[in-house]
């Protein structure tokens, strides 16, 4: 039987760090204020925000650099990639060529995921299930964003700018015989379409405009399209109540409790998110990985960047069973259950 290994894992962020205190100088914030309501302490952006070089792709190709020596590969041998992402180089096309291209790899195929928050976890769905049908031998599956060249950084912006940070996590999934080969074991995934406005950019697209209306009546584009826009009360309650319903899915279909796990890692949407869902399930600090402090809410990235932060520090070894967790626009959600 064939199994879903992770043979190689990396992560990049841009050197530039902001802090609360930071944005405390750009609107009507502060560090406490922040730290109470998201846990989050600072967050990478791009040191330019309008630096064209420092691109969603980019940051998705060192990440992916670091994966593929991790893996003991090089680019020739990546035979597809799967590249999620929310805030992609170009409105069209996706990243996942702009990889291609920069990796060097051969004319492979590459495919985009626009899953924001969940789309790292429907990413691996995608890619186990190639790996799985033997399709594809050696897969990058990437998270990636650059976040600050589009929020808003007024007072109007505050509840969300101060939440997300720029960043790029990547991993090699690999088709494996041996015996004591990692393997996904469950996931699922779900939508609820009904909630997009509550989280989501309105302009561009087919509903709220295209280039003709920001070239001849550029003064009716708002703020209010052109910038993410977040009922967070709402967005909160939805995902402390789905987040336990995905995990307890892809632990019964996997035979396993949550006894059972080694490690959990949620996305970094919201560390009171994170510490409410540890409660509900009774699990020690020890078996919950939470990087948001440092880097804020990365979107598709969160999930491998500290999945590569908590696999590179030691705190998740081979062998390990960890539950991958994720919960956002959409409303999108759903989990990855794998041994390491």
């Amino acid at each position: 039987m064939i199994k879903s290994t992770i043979k190689g894992i990396g992560h990049y962020v841009p050197e530039n760090v902001v802090t609360n205190d930071d944005l405390a100088g750009l609107m009507n914030t502060s560090d406490a204020w922040i730290t109470e309501r998201t846990g989050i302490k600072q967050r990478h952006h791009r040191k330019n925000r309008n630096d064209s070089r420092e691109t969603t792709a980019y940051l998705g190709f060192r990440a992916s650099e670091m994966a593929i020596k991790n893996a003991g590969l090089t680019a020739k041998d990546i035979d597809y990639i799967v590249f999620a992402t929310l805030s992609p180089d170009y409105f069209f096309p996706g990243c996942g060529v702009l990889l291609q291209e920069m990796l060097g790899c051969d004319t492979i195929g590459a495919l985009d995921v626009r899953n924001q928050c969940s789309g790292f976890v429907y990413a691996m769905s995608v890619a186990n299930a190639f790996i799985k049908s033997g399709t594809y031998k050696n897969i990058l599956v990437v998270g990636a964003e650059v976040h600050s060249f589009g929020l808003d950084f007024s007072d109007a912006g505050r509840g969300v700018s101060v939440i997300f940070g720029d960043g790029a996590g990547a991993v090699v999934l690999s088709a494996g015989e041996e015996e004591n080969a990692g393997d996904i074991l469950s996931f699922n995934m779900h939508s609820e379409g009904k909630y997009a406005d509550e989280l989501c950019t309105k302009f561009p697209g087919s509903k709220y405009g295209w280039s003709d209306r920001m070239r001849l009546e550029p003064e009716n584009v708002t703020d209010a399209e052109i910038y993410p826009v977040m009922n967070g009360n709402f967005v909160f309650k939805h995902a402390v109540s789905r987040f336990p319903e995905t995990m307890n899915e892809a632990l019964q279909k996997a035979g396993k409790t949550v006894e059972d796990l080694d490690m959990f890692i949620p996305h970094q949407a919201n560390l009171r998110i994170a510490q409410y869902v540890q409660q509900q399930f009774g699990l020690p600090d020890e078996k919950v990985f939470n990087n948001i402090q440092k880097y804020g809410n990365t979107t598709a990235a969160s999930i491998p960047l500290a999945l590569s932060e908590a696999i590179h520090s030691g705190k998740v070894k081979r062998g390990d069973l960890v539950l991958l967790s994720a919960f956002g626009s959409g409303f999108t959600w759903g989990s990855v259950l794998f041994e390491y």
